[in-house]
């Protein structure tokens, strides 16, 4: 036998022998096929990592149900447009859906949601209690927090030693700023925020007004934007403007990451940090400098789980959503890339070993705030997005575009 032959043989039985091993340690039980399943549900899920975690979760719930899920794969725009649409038939076609706290109003509103609470299930204590406050309508809940996505701060581990910095150093808002201005003066970039939409520049701006103790809306959502706190949150905002530019999301990473610049508002989904890694995430205090008072800062972008109101499934459905709620599969997650919103899962020993970033994704999760849950939000952001947006590029003074937002809110009596 030749040398060539030799190898190929070799490698075609070491390829074998590696199949039949990978096959013989998949020890998650399959449906068996040839049965009739009992039902079949159909879940529309948001795509990327969300529904990638779940399907890699279902065959499990298959094999013990004798169910088949269909996973319908949708962005986060078709998905919900594609379940509001779907709710005004009598028989839906979805028995189990990805919802954005966003949402909630909207669809509470219009009966799109099964209530949880009427089914006979409820969150236990080991959920993270702030991640779970827009869950809840009228004391009942219709939703239940799965994928614990949060905003934190990016930032570069080498250009923050260069600045005098280490990550247990940045407590407030002005140790950031000093920072971006550090760098700015030796001509790197500093703070790299996103404009690229209304929704991006709002959500980019919010964990400043919060820190200063400033939010969007009142107890009874009337917009609160002409106010003291948004004005002191965007001239400082302006400040962090001046030492970075606007970036897209990829665009943003590579630049903190490759030693452009310093530091920008990013989510736990973007970067998962090493210990070798160039770049790593902090959770924000919510203190706009180290004496002030601090508040609620991150947030959340948290994706739930619910059942349609009109799912003919709702047995198996519920079923389905208790199953991937469960403490010890939702702590199994973690090594495909779920982010539970359980302290169980963010706070286990071994799990922190190997992704040590969960501390700080807990500590935001923790420390997090829901963006408001009105049924007009879009609409909300874009008016005070595009006024934000002539700020920043100095089309308006920040009093003017401040006032000229609130007016226009005002006038569309948002609730």
């Amino acid at each position: 036998m030749t040398k060539k032959r030799y190898l190929l043989t070799f490698t075609s039985l070491f390829l074998f022998l590696l199949y039949i091993l990978t096959s013989c340690n998949d020890k998650t039980p399959k449906r068996n096929t040839s049965i009739a399943p009992n039902a079949t549900l159909n879940l529309a899920l948001r795509n990327g990592i969300y529904a990638d975690v779940i399907e890699k979760c279902i065959p499990a719930f298959e094999a013990e149900y004798n169910v088949e899920c269909n996973v319908l794969r949708l962005a986060e725009d078709e998905l919900h447009s594609l379940v509001l649409k779907d709710s005004k038939n009598e028989e839906g076609t979805y028995d189990f859906c990805m919802v954005d706290s966003s949402w909630m109003a909207e669809y509470t509103a219009k009966k799109v949601l099964t209530n949880l609470t009427s089914l006979g299930y409820s969150l236990d204590n080991d959920i993270i209690p702030a991640t779970a406050a827009a869950c809840y309508y009228d004391y009942d809940l219709y939703l239940a927090p799965y994928g614990g996505n949060v905003s934190v701060l990016l930032y570069n581990k080498l250009m923050i030693k260069e600045a005098g910095y280490s990550a247990e150093d940045i407590v407030s808002i002005e140790d950031m700023l000093e920072i971006c201005k550090f760098q700015k003066k030796r001509h790197n970039l500093g703070f790299m925020y996103r404009g690229d939409t209304e929704n991006n520049i709002v959500v980019d701006f919010l964990p400043f007004l919060c820190s200063y103790g400033g939010w969007v809306v009142d107890s009874e959502y009337n917009p609160t934007i002409n106010t003291i706190e948004f004005k002191r949150a965007m001239e400082t905002y302006m400040e962090f403007v001046a030492t970075g530019k606007a970036a897209k999301k990829d665009d943003l990473i590579a630049a903190i990451a490759n030693k452009a610049a310093v530091m920008g508002i990013g989510w736990p989904g973007w970067y998962t940090p090493t210990k070798n890694s160039s770049m790593d995430y902090l959770a924000l205090t919510g203190k706009a400098t180290g004496n002030s008072l601090s508040h609620n800062a991150n947030i959340y972008g948290i994706w739930t789980i619910g059942i349609p109101e009109n799912s003919k499934n709702k047995n198996y459905a519920i079923k389905l959503l208790a199953y991937l709620m469960e403490p010890e599969l939702q702590k199994s997650t973690v090594n495909i890339g779920g982010v539970p919103c359980r302290y169980s899962s963010l706070t286990d020993k071994e799990t922190l070993i190997k992704f040590p970033q969960y501390a700080v994704v807990c500590k935001a999760l923790e420390n997090g705030v829901y963006r408001p849950v009105m049924q007009e939000w879009s609409t909300f952001y874009t008016v005070l997005g595009e006024e934000m947006r002539l700020i920043i590029t100095g089309q308006k003074d920040i009093e003017t575009g401040l006032k000229d937002a609130q007016i226009k809110l005002d006038f569309l009596q948002l609730r």
